[in-house]
């Protein structure tokens, strides 16, 4: 047996292991590769799927955008109106006011008070007149202050009659009218 040279053999042995372990090697690598590859295909897709959720979601907000646009025109147009409908109302309640003074006037002198002269200066009245005693004027001055039309009755001055109409005493008072809002609070009350 000292004669078996066994020098070739193993170094074949050598050779076949060695590439036994390069193919594994390389089947391994390729194995990684393609697992890299389906892994980054993978996630790709998600990306791209991420991707056209967010453009859909950026065409949805456009459109949301322009509703939102709209809806603060229809909103502003809305108060527009209610602005003028107001202003209606308004002049439309003022449109009768100098009767409506008048009327409530007549309803607020009691028998007695004379007057001889009234002025309007936007919504101040000036009242100058003749009563025949102090009660009746404290009377007026309540039934002003319980008018629904009238307000803040200011007397400015009393003064006893002259010779010839000691009974009548000269009076100046002044009033305000409401304004259109305490107007319609006042009536929704009643």
């Amino acid at each position: 047996m000292p004669h078996i040279n066994l020098l070739p053999w193993r170094e074949q042995q050598r050779q076949a292991s060695q590439q036994k372990f390069l193919t594994i090697i390389g089947l391994i690598v390729g194995v990684v590769f393609l697992v890299m590859y389906f892994i980054g295909a993978f996630y790709d897709g998600l990306t791209a799927g991420q991707n056209i959720k967010n453009s859909y979601l950026k065409t949805e907000i456009a459109k949301l955008d322009t509703r939102i646009v709209a809806i603060n025109d229809l909103n502003k147009k809305k108060d527009n109106l209610q602005r003028r409908i107001r202003l209606i109302e308004e002049l439309q309640s003022n449109r009768n006011l100098g009767t409506q003074i008048i009327d409530e006037i007549t309803r607020v002198v009691p028998a007695g008070v004379y007057l001889t002269s009234l002025e309007r200066q936007g919504n101040l009245l000036k009242v100058i007149g003749r009563s025949e005693s102090n009660n009746r004027l404290s009377q007026m001055l309540r039934q002003v202050e319980a008018s629904y039309l009238l307000e803040r009755p200011i007397i400015q001055g009393i003064v006893a009659g002259e010779q010839r109409s000691r009974l009548l005493s000269d009076f100046t008072m002044h009033f305000y009218v409401k304004s259109f809002k305490q107007i319609e609070e006042s009536q929704r009350e009643q």
